[in-house]
């Protein structure tokens, strides 16, 4: 058992019940609950059954060869143990996740330098109250009309409004 017991992953239950909203603490708390006595439970178990005293109940049991047909039959159980299929898969989706993770990070940090540059812009500006009209159509081209253009109000096309 304690072979199996290595292989099996501990669960942070403090970063698992940060995670946890209000409205299902109580599922959770029974969730742990059923954990550690499961837990427990196993770790109660020894790491090898039990050997069977084939030789005693040799001795006690009055029909003969029955006891030797179980050992037989006993000898030959081979309990197959499950295959792992799924770890290759969690793993793959594991790297995918980090990879995108990276990529967002990468992109968020490239987001962050544009923004700072904007803002750095924006401070650097006259205060808004100091400012001529010339002085808003440098600062921000967007604002300024195009009266020869579109000589009539407002001075831009109906799609842009």
């Amino acid at each position: 058992m304690a072979g199996r017991r290595a292989a099996i992953k501990a669960v942070d239950w403090a970063a698992f019940a940060e995670r946890v909203p209000p409205s299902q603490r109580a599922m959770f708390n029974a969730l742990k609950t059923r954990s550690d006595a499961l837990s427990a439970r196993l770790a109660a178990l020894p790491e090898k059954p039990p050997t069977i005293d084939w030789a005693h109940y040799k001795a006690t049991v009055a029909k003969a060869g029955m006891v030797d047909e179980f050992q037989k039959k006993f000898s030959a159980l081979k309990v197959p143990e499950p295959v792992d299929t799924q770890t290759a898969k969690i793993d793959a989706q594991e790297q995918e996740a980090a990879k995108s993770t990276a990529e967002y990070v990468q992109a968020s940090k490239a987001r962050i330098a544009q923004y700072e540059q904007q803002l750095q812009k924006l401070r650097s500006m006259i205060p808004f109250e100091q400012m001529t009209f010339e002085d808003l159509h440098e600062a921000f081209p967007e604002t300024k009309l195009d009266k020869e253009k579109y000589p009539f109000w407002p001075h831009k096309p109906i799609a842009d409004l």
